[in-house]
């Protein structure tokens, strides 16, 4: 029975929303811009720096054989 419950407050205004930041590299600081590019830079360096191998993959031989105690 819907009716007979209480109907519930209204809502709070919403709040202003903030100024978005420039997002046009030109429009920003040089100090900024430098900042920003050195930070690329690291995040860059950081994600070669864990790839060892090449675009052919591993090229060294793989251990195949296995070592038995039987027989030796």
């Amino acid at each position: 029975m819907g009716f007979l419950r209480p109907k519930a407050p209204p809502l709070p205004p919403m709040p202003i929303a903030p100024k978005p930041p420039p997002t046009v590299a030109e429009d920003l600081p040089s100090e900024t811009q430098i900042k920003i590019a050195k930070m690329i830079a690291n995040k860059k360096k950081g994600f070669t720096d864990t790839i060892l191998t090449s675009t052919q993959g591993d090229t060294s031989e793989a251990d195949t054989y296995q070592t038995t105690l039987l027989g030796s």
